[in-house]
Order: structure tokens, then sequence, then C-alpha cells
């Protein structure tokens, strides 16, 4: 890749499917991969495991029926109280990840339950399991051919400021930026790339009502209920300046993927080219002009 717009890819969380309990309606993959490419993408994330097929071949051939290539796949694991069972569950998310295709695993500390909505405050000894269990998830990853990320997640153990600091202190491990996650964690997505801009290796892209996201971080809401009354806007409608973080990761020699990602939650399934695709196709018109506004930058 060698330039901002040829590194754009999909995810299916932008059509309201997550792994999360009682997110909402769940589209069928055949219906999220052919919106996709009729948008244009080129690559896009697994979505939850299972999501796209019980078997890389599976992945492979309902990717390829749309033209699709594999990004990589959110994996999020309870670090701080892993069990052999969580473990061997990554093992083979990584395992289908690798035979898909993909060359990024993005990890995150998730809660024992798997809710993005409540806060995971960690002790000092469950803070050295989890640095101590994401050491050996970084091993299963690089044993399988994948660049390991950490992306700090609302309703994780890593999505304050703080916890994102400790984080790298403390771990190697490169860096997925989410930069509607890091702002409701309380951080400017400009202060991570100053800060470690050589270790983020994936970038998921998200503008916010800010206002949503203040209740958020305040507990006034629950993510899920956030998502759902308008936390997250098309590209370019929200209160970031995506195209200022978009520059800036350019300016720092970034040239990974950069994943629009667009959290939505369903009610209920809406008529096929309607819903959430009219807001991926704003956002991707929106990138459309941030891209014919960055110079072009030899890797």
């Amino acid at each position: 890749m060698t330039n901002f717009a040829d590194q754009i890819g999909g995810a299916p969380i932008s059509w309201g499917v997550c792994e999360a309990p009682d997110w909402g309606v769940e589209l069928p993959a055949e219906r999220v991969l052919a919106e996709m490419a009729q948008l244009g993408f080129r690559a896009t994330e697994l979505g939850p495991t299972g999501y796209l097929g019980t078997s890389p071949a599976d992945v492979r051939a309902a990717l390829r029926a749309n033209g699709l290539r594999l990004i990589g796949g959110f994996l999020p694991v309870p670090m701080h109280v892993a069990s052999d069972a969580d473990l061997q569950e990554a093992a083979a998310a990584m395992d289908t990840l690798a035979a898909a295709g993909s060359a990024v695993v993005v990890l995150a500390a998730r809660s024992t339950d798997g809710s993005y909505d409540r806060k995971v405050r960690l002790t000092d000894p469950e803070w050295d399991a989890l640095f101590a269990t994401l050491n050996r998830l970084q091993a299963m990853a690089r044993e399988r051919g994948l660049t390991p990320t950490l992306h700090p997640h609302v309703g994780t153990a890593v999505e304050d400021r703080a916890s994102v600091l400790r984080l790298v202190e403390r771990s190697d491990i490169l860096l997925c930026l989410d930069t509607g996650h890091l702002l409701i964690g309380g951080m400017q997505p400009a202060e991570l790339i100053g800060l470690a801009a050589d270790r983020i290796a994936h970038v998921h892209l998200k503008d916010v009502n800010a206002g949503v996201a203040a209740a958020v971080a305040t507990g006034g809401t629950t993510y899920l209920a956030a998502v759902r009354s308008g936390l997250y806007t098309p590209l370019g409608d929200g209160d970031l300046d995506i195209a200022a973080i978009v520059g800036d990761l350019e300016a720092a020699g970034y040239g990974g993927w950069y994943v629009l990602e667009q959290d939505a939650a369903l009610p209920e399934a809406p008529e096929p080219g309607a819903g959430p695709v009219h807001d991926v196709r704003r956002s991707l018109d929106f990138l459309a002009t941030v891209s014919s506004e960055l110079p072009r930058v030899a890797r």
C-alpha cells in the first residue's frame, strides 16, 4: 500500500454485527459483504469469530465471492483472569485468521462477561496477570504469522488514559488506535500518535458525538445505549477532526490499514439497501475528500 486511498477497509460492526451479548439484530454475512462490495471496499475485518464461516475455507469463499480480502479480526480475551479454555479459544480464533489470510489480530482486554457496559478496574496483581497473558497472546499470534495489536476499548481493562499509558510503559505490544474509543476513555488520538506513533500498527476510524461520549465516560449511560443514541456519526459529522488525525498518522509514516468502524446496534433489520449502508457511504465520501488533500507519502 502506498497511499491513504488504498488503505481503507471495512468492518461488519458498521452494519451492527458485534460479539457483545444482547447487542441487537445481526444482519446476514451475505448481505453485509455484498453491500461492502457495492460501496467499493476491497478488504474487511472478520467480525465475530464464526460470522463469515465456521472454517477458513468458508471465510475465504465468502470473501472471494464479493471481491474482498481479510485484513484482521477483533479478539477480546479476559486477560486478567484468562483460563486455559480462554487461551484455547483465542488460539482457535487466531488459527482461523491466519488460515483465512489475515495479517493482524486486534486484541482487547475484555471484561469477564464480555459486556462493554461497565468499567473494568484491576488490582495490581490483576494487572500483572493481564501483562503475562498478553505476552502469551503475542507469542501465539507471532507463531501463526499474525501481527498482534492491542485495542484500548470502552468497557475493557484498557480504556482510560491512565490504563493506556500503563500499557505503553509496561508492554511492547503494538497498538490499534481507535479514534472513538480512545476519546471516550479520555485520551486524544493526537496524544497517542505523539507518544507512540512507531507502535501504531492498525487504525479504526470513528467519529463521535462528544455529548453522548461524555455521558458514557461519566457513567451516565451504558455503551450500548449510547451507540443506539447516536454515539457514532458518519465521518466528518461528529466532533473529532478525522482529517487532522489521518494527517498526523501519514506524517508519522503510518503504512497500515484505516478500518472504517462506525459501530451500530440495530433494533430490527432494515430493508435491503437501507440502514447502515447509507452512513458508511457518507463516511467514504468524506474520506475521499481527506484523501484528495493529503500529500502522497513514499514508503
